[in-house]
């Protein structure tokens, strides 16, 4: 029996059936951004592209953590 999805990636599925983006190509354009800290890259991915807060604050964890 596989483990369950824990941490930011768990937010992944309801990220791209919501906003019809595969994670990947949000997670580029979080590496694209002038912006490098976590709060000021969540807010963006807010007002620019209207993501919900733990939606942004999941993607931004994850891609800054590789």
């Amino acid at each position: 029996m596989t483990e369950p999805v824990k941490g930011p990636a768990s937010y992944f599925p309801a990220i791209e059936k919501k906003y019809g983006r595969p994670v990947a190509e949000w997670q580029e354009l979080i590496r694209s951004s002038p912006l490098g800290k976590h709060m000021e890259l969540v807010g963006w991915l807010k007002a620019e592209h209207g993501l919900g807060h733990g939606h942004a604050n999941a993607l931004v964890a994850a891609t800054l953590a590789e």
